[in-house]
């Protein structure tokens, strides 16, 4: 039985997961990318797109529904976005954006599903790792 509280929320809380699961993915594959295309990397490459397809959720279409882009308060790119110079630059960005999401997903999810709470919390300290042995390789990759 759901809480009221709960239930008063939901809709919000669905809004809130539906945002940051595609944060999350976006995030990761950004990284897969770079790491596919130019640094022709297959098994950088491999373990990113495993996260990424670990990064599902049961009954998406009940999240999506919540979606409302329109009205975001905050749906403008930030200046940030705007100064990146370089791939390690973007890189780093998208680990961050990747990782904040994968907690942002695993606080939602206690209320909700203690199951993918749990998995988002894995998958956000395996970002962590292979963000630390990828930006470990010889820095003239990132020139």
């Amino acid at each position: 039985m759901k809480s009221k509280n709960l239930a008063l929320f939901e809709p919000k809380l669905y809004r809130l997961i539906d945002a940051n699961l595609n944060r999350l993915k976006e995030g990761i594959r950004v990284i897969e990318d770079i790491y596919r295309y130019i640094f022709d990397n297959k098994e950088i490459s491999k373990k990113l797109k495993e996260i990424r397809h670990l990064a599902k959720i049961d009954n998406y279409e009940e999240f999506l529904k919540e979606r409302d882009i329109i009205n975001d308060v905050l749906k403008k790119t930030t200046k940030s976005e705007e100064k990146r110079s370089n791939l390690k630059e973007i890189l780093i960005a998208n680990f961050k954006r990747a990782q904040e999401s994968s907690r942002v997903l695993e606080e939602s999810f206690k209320i909700i599903d203690k199951k993918e709470a749990e998995k988002f919390k894995r998958l956000r300290y395996e970002l962590y790792n292979l963000e630390k042995e990828i930006l470990n390789i010889t820095p003239s990759q990132f020139s």
